[in-house]
């Protein structure tokens, strides 16, 4: 892993900023508008090497740790854009790496770093399922040439702009698991351009719009058929290998709504000391100043949990607490920021061109996902403070 020193990371910092500033407010305004993916944006990052970060150099990626991966995205977001667009493949990176045979990442990840193949889908959620994963129904029967997969998915994103998909599915039926629910499910590799060639008909996808620019959508499964090789690791083994990538992506997504954070820090205090009213400057007002600065110091503080969960990663360590508190606390002061940099606004901060507005709604999404902040509590009380479990 070719681990950066403090002055190489800053070099990347201002590397990735002065890529991002290619791509101006304006540029995701325009996006978010018309609900359109960022695809000059994403390519220019491919093409950069970028987004291959996690991708070991003998395969052709950067061959960073979490702590690079997760400064990439931060300064995306810091810059005002919107890295949903693309950090599926940083995240999906984690079970690939440390349980896909060598045959497939020898046949995959080099056309991932170089950009010829693109990986941004992941299909785990189902609508009764919701947060409770081992209860999911989507199923991949066993046949001689393969698996033949049926059910449903809902928050599949960026599965129209992508080559590939990590699919959780269930292989073994829930009544036959036993005790141990998390066991029955496989997690697959799946090459979309071979299902969209031979047998589109049984992959179905709907668009969902949301509240904000997020390319997501429901996927059916239609008798699809997928050969054995999809398959990663261990039959019936897929749970414990989404959890290694479930606790990558809310590290990832912490250093996002920290980027997030201090764009809207940023932006309030840029306003602040701009702003004249009664003849003065408005961050004068201890009523402006101080909600700034208090949100200002819990961006800092989540922003040393998310480098020590990146830590942990990057020395192989066990990380869940950290990397579960730091998406909790970086989401929580994203929207501190989110709010004070709206007030500090006023009516003005509701106005599309100032990117308030855009910003406000993207950043509320990470309290919700990729998992509800009240999930990170149970997880806290249950399994870090040792409490009664509560689901």
């Amino acid at each position: 892993m070719a681990k950066l020193n403090v002055q190489e990371r800053e070099q990347l910092r201002e590397e990735i900023r002065k890529l991002c500033a290619d791509y101006p407010n304006e540029y995701w305004r325009q996006l978010d508008i018309e609900r359109e993916y960022p695809y000059e944006f994403v390519d220019a990052l491919t093409k950069s090497g970028y987004l291959s970060a996690l991708i070991p150099e003998e395969y052709g990626g950067k061959g960073y740790g979490m702590t690079e991966a997760t400064i990439i995205l931060e300064e995306i977001n810091r810059s005002g854009g919107h890295a949903a667009g693309c950090h599926a493949q940083m995240y999906t990176m984690g079970a690939l790496l440390k349980h896909g045979s060598e045959e497939q990442k020898r046949k995959y990840l080099p056309e991932i770093a170089s950009g010829s193949l693109r990986f941004q889908a992941f299909s785990v959620t189902e609508e009764s399922a919701g947060s409770n994963t081992t209860a999911i129904e989507t199923f991949a029967e066993k046949t001689e040439e393969g698996y033949i997969v049926n059910g449903h998915k809902n928050w599949t994103s960026r599965v129209l702009q992508s080559d590939l998909l990590m699919l959780l599915a269930r292989t073994t039926p829930a009544d036959q698991v036993g005790a141990k629910k998390t066991e029955g499910l496989s997690l697959f590799l799946v090459d979309l351009r071979e299902i969209r060639e031979k047998q589109p008909e049984t992959f179905v996808v709907e668009p969902v719009r949301t509240m904000f620019n997020y390319a997501t959508n429901q996927v059916f499964y239609k008798n699809m058929k997928i050969p054995s090789e999809c398959l990663i690791g261990e039959k019936g083994k897929g749970f414990r290998y989404v959890l290694d990538g479930m606790n990558a992506e809310r590290t990832l997504l912490a250093a996002e709504a920290i980027g997030d954070g201090y764009f809207f820090i940023d932006k309030a205090t840029s306003y602040a000391n701009e702003r004249e009213v009664f003849d003065r400057k408005i961050g004068t007002n201890q009523g402006i100043q101080f909600p700034i600065a208090r949100a200002y110091a819990a961006i800092k503080a989540a922003d040393l949990m998310r480098y020590e969960a990146a830590r942990k990663y990057d020395e192989g360590e066990k990380y869940g607490e950290q990397a579960n508190l730091a998406k909790y606390l970086s989401s929580e002061a994203s929207w501190q920021a989110a709010n004070v940099c709206l007030d500090t606004h006023g009516g003005y901060g509701f106005v599309d061109q100032y990117d308030v507005e855009r910003k406000f709604r993207e950043t509320r999404m990470y309290q919700v996902a990729p998992v509800s902040n009240n999930m990170i509590l149970a997880f806290l009380g249950q399994n870090v403070l040792g409490m009664p479990r509560s689901y």
